[in-house]
């Protein structure tokens, strides 16, 4: 019973990552999978590509990542977007599947804390526990996933 939290915890990151449906009938696999290069580094207006958002997203979950592994947390808001360049299919399939992978270790991870490891210091106190830190980062994601939503819409469908 202790690691139940810890997998639905895990659950709803694979949900919104790799192959959920529940609250916003797709997922990010799902909604990047028929995207090119060309329209994941196309540019609306001031907005930040789809090819952006996507390494802004596994930026964090690599480096959270990195301290469920034990490591150290080395990412820093000021580089969150700082993407290289995309100047290939090869360059974007190698993006998305950096993200799926590291979702997938990510959510493999969590289902295997116990609740006290959940509720232990995520790094240093002022950031809190590592639940409220993976829930945050589930809550900033789907922010992102609705900005990739809209992009795609604006990109390929032409619908706003």
């Amino acid at each position: 019973m202790e690691h139940n939290f810890s997998k639905q915890l895990a659950q709803r990151f694979r949900e919104l990552f790799l192959n959920g449906k529940w609250i916003a009938n797709t997922n990010y696999q799902e909604l990047l999978s028929d995207i090119t290069w060309q329209q994941a580094t196309q540019k609306v207006q001031s907005l930040n590509t789809i090819a952006i958002l996507t390494f802004h997203i596994n930026y964090y979950v690599e480096g959270v990542l990195q301290v469920l592994h034990g490591g150290e947390l080395t990412i820093r808001d000021q580089f969150s977007f700082d993407a290289p360049e995309l100047l290939s299919e090869a360059d974007w399939n190698a993006l998305k599947n950096s993200l799926f992978n590291n979702a997938e270790a990510f959510a493999k991870h969590i289902e295997s804390m116990s609740e006290a490891e959940l509720e232990s210091t995520f790094v240093k106190e002022t950031y809190g526990s590592y639940r409220r830190n993976i829930e945050g980062l589930i809550e900033h994601s789907y922010y992102h996933f609705g900005q990739l939503s809209l992009l795609k819409k604006l990109v390929i469908e032409k619908k706003i």
